[in-house]
């Protein structure tokens, strides 16, 4: 019997927290169990994290800018809920993005 696709999901989310220098969450909303699951790995691990809700404020590329800087981020995971799950992220998240660059 081999994994299930909730596990693998799990070990994939596991490693990348762990591979990462810091996770930046990129949300909408409240937090999927994906997102939940990926601070929890943060936490566990002690990696950075933050969490930015793309729908609320002007400030949080500043934030973001900051926090990469002050934790020394070279290997940066992204996470976030899918599109499927949350209309409108993936073009919220590419323009948020852009707009670090």
């Amino acid at each position: 019997m081999g994994q299930t696709e909730s596990a693998r999901y799990r070990q994939r989310t596991r490693q990348n927290v762990i591979d990462s220098d810091g996770t930046l969450i990129l949300n909408m909303g409240e937090l999927s169990d994906g997102s939940l699951t990926t601070l929890q790995f943060a936490e566990r691990f002690d990696k950075p994290y933050l969490v930015i809700q793309l729908e609320e404020g002007s400030d949080d590329v500043r934030r973001t800018r900051e926090w990469l800087g002050v934790n020394r981020i070279t290997t940066l995971n992204v996470a976030g809920p899918r599109e499927s799950k949350r209309p409108g992220i993936y073009q919220a998240t590419l323009a948020f993005l852009d707009s670090l660059a």
